[in-house]
């Protein structure tokens, strides 16, 4: 006999500043590609992100206001900082990504986790509109397990008009061309982060979502 495979524990974290819904549902469409059991939770309960095999947070909105709105919950933003800093595996999504870097300049400057390298500034997009709002094709740095089958000239949706700024060139997994190449998938450990929202991105965020579900990052982030 073959032992069940355990139930992943997968929180999307609630602070006010993201798709939360839509982000569950596709959690939950993602695991059903997998045929892995997984139970998907909104929560702002710092026990249960200690707690949870996965850590999900998205985001929409202003830098300064996702953070005020973490900071908000006691012990919330320790909580994500202490389960991440243990390993748990990590998925930011749009400004949920940017609260991974140093820090934001939208509003003031505001502290993030810092994560990964750089700031979240203004972008620069001569000519172009403003915000980024749209399918933007996908340009891979590097391979790293979120990105396994993907195939070729994928597309992720788009709506943001600050950007990771100065990221390190070994956090970079993805850009996208705005007006200049654009951070679009950033990953450092077992801590990773999409600027396109990939719970609107059809087939290719089910596809990251279920590898996100699928992954067992060791030291340098690398096993699927």
């Amino acid at each position: 006999m073959h032992n069940a495979e355990p139930t992943q524990s997968v929180v999307v974290i609630d602070y006010d500043g993201g798709n939360l819904a839509s982000a569950a549902r596709a959690l939950m469409r993602a695991a059903e590609l997998t045929s892995l059991p997984v139970s998907v939770t909104i929560t702002n309960e710092p026990a249960a992100v200690l707690a949870a095999d996965r850590i999900v947070l998205p985001g929409q909105g202003a830098f300064a206001d996702c953070a005020r709105g973490l900071d908000a919950v006691p012990g919330l933003r320790e909580a994500i900082d202490t389960a991440v800093a243990g390993g748990t595996p990590f998925l930011g999504i749009c400004v949920g990504m940017q609260l991974m870097a140093e820090r934001g300049l939208e509003h003031g400057t505001t502290p993030g986790f810092g994560w990964v390298r750089g700031e979240i500034a203004p972008m620069e997009a001569p000519g172009l509109r403003l915000p980024q709002m749209g399918w933007n094709e996908l340009v891979f740095s590097r391979p790293h397990p979120l990105t396994e089958g993907l195939g070729a000239h994928p597309h992720g949706y788009f709506v943001h008009s600050y950007a990771l700024s100065g990221a390190s060139p070994d956090e970079l997994i993805a850009t996208t061309e705005y007006g200049g190449a654009v951070p679009a998938i950033v990953a450092k450990g077992n801590r990773a982060g999409t600027q396109f929202h990939v719970e609107k991105s059809q087939t290719v965020g089910l596809r990251i979502l279920a590898n996100f579900l699928r992954w067992t990052p060791d030291e340098n982030g690398m096993r699927l």
